[in-house]
């Protein structure tokens, strides 16, 4: 029997059930429905609220005292947030991001990822009536009143990183200046978290993968995901913004009383990765200067480098951070000695009542989801518990 921990945590999503992939697998083929999908594809809507009704309960099932709607009502861990904003249309791209895989000799090979990723800015943006509040509603709902609900969005910093990328934002665009759309992205943010707030949050995290695109020394900004020419930007002056944005949507939402994790990552698509970077290369700007109380990070390898990033932290010693340690990108149990050692160092750096372990993502961040079983997801979080009990003895 596990010995569950409340210091072991899930950052969110979880592996969708095949009733509700026959309709995931729909949306991402069709340009010509309208999100969030429901009277395009009849059953769709009853289909979804039926799989959250059982990921909730599977989760306080296993001992989670926060849990998520497993990100079950979205198609992708960022992209349906932006599909929820007034002024942005979704459609099919020609390609889809480009993820890597290795081959047996390690070297690294190109993976595409499904193409429905494009993002077109057609007017003025606005938060109004996100669907996301509805979904975070209904779980609240079924959740127990001792087991806290989490919602997931996107990093706006990120969406805009992104939609540079996508020449969406500039010259000749809806929002030919810059400046103008940051702005106006801030305050969509905010109408959104407002009416958030007002359906009973009390937590709010914000996922983004896109600092490792800062690493390296040189004033260059990489995006390895797309096609990005950054040579126009300054690296210290594009991460700033991004920083900005982010700081701009955490602090309101703390202005409401929310409590704000930030979740950073290197992509997880289908247990593969789109970048590397070790966070001491960046830890300056996006750790020391967000304005979350919890920080998700990842160290399931070797990629992060060394955990003296968290260092960065030794001023603000009511922040929190949740080593992801563990992988949700593989299929067997985690090493529990590692997990160990890192959480043992980490302690270094951060009081140990602060600390908490997960692993270092989701196990669907799309709907395809990581190549493990539901009983292997279920394994390895049973597992993350009992890791997290014997370091922290509760």
């Amino acid at each position: 029997m596990t010995t569950f921990s409340k210091r072991f945590l899930t950052v969110g999503s979880l592996l969708r059930p095949k009733e509700l992939l026959k309709y995931k697998n729909e949306i991402e083929k069709r340009d010509d429905i309208t999100y969030p999908f429901y009277d395009d594809l009849p059953g769709y809507k009853e289909a979804e609220e039926a799989a959250v009704k059982d990921i909730v309960a599977k989760q306080v099932a296993h001992g989670l005292t926060e849990i998520s709607d497993g990100e079950f009502q979205r198609s992708l861990w960022h992209l349906d947030f932006a599909w929820g904003l007034q002024g942005i249309d979704r459609y099919i791209n020609d390609s889809g991001y480009h993820f890597y895989e290795e081959d047996e000799d390690g070297n690294k090979q190109d993976y595409e990822t499904r193409r429905d990723i494009g993002l077109h800015v057609t007017g003025k943006l606005s938060g109004k009536n996100h669907p996301f509040v509805d979904h975070f509603k209904l779980v609240k709902e079924l959740a127990p009143e001792d087991v806290a609900v989490k919602h997931t969005i996107f990093a706006p910093g990120h969406l805009y990183f992104e939609l540079l990328a996508l020449g969406e934002i500039g010259e000749g665009k809806f929002y030919s200046d810059l400046a103008e759309f940051r702005h106006d992205l801030a305050h969509a943010y905010k109408e959104f978290v407002k009416e958030y707030a007002e359906a009973g949050a009390e937590i709010l995290q914000i996922d983004d993968c896109i600092w490792a695109s800062f690493v390296g020394d040189e004033d260059e900004i990489r995006l390895d995901s797309l096609d990005f020419d950054g040579s126009s930007f300054s690296k210290e002056e594009l991460a700033n913004q991004l920083i900005e944005l982010n700081n701009a949507v955490a602090d309101y939402a703390h202005e409401l009383g929310l409590r704000v994790y930030g979740h950073n990552c290197r992509g997880n698509f289908a247990s593969r990765a789109f970048t590397d970077g070790a966070y001491t290369e960046v830890a300056q700007y996006f750790l020391a200067r967000q304005h979350y109380d919890r920080f998700y990070l990842e160290w399931d390898d070797e990629r992060a480098g060394s955990l003296s990033a968290l260092e960065v932290f030794k001023d603000r010693p009511d922040v929190e951070v949740v080593v992801g340690a563990l992988s949700s990108k593989t299929a067997g149990l985690d090493d529990a000695d590692r997990a160990l050692r890192l959480l043992d160092e980490a302690t270094k750096y951060i009081p140990k009542e602060n600390l908490y372990l997960s692993h270092q993502c989701g196990f669907a961040s799309c709907d395809c989801g990581n190549e493990l079983t539901e009983d292997q997801q279920w394994a390895k979080i049973d597992q993350g518990h009992e890791i997290a009990y014997q370091f922290f003895g509760e």
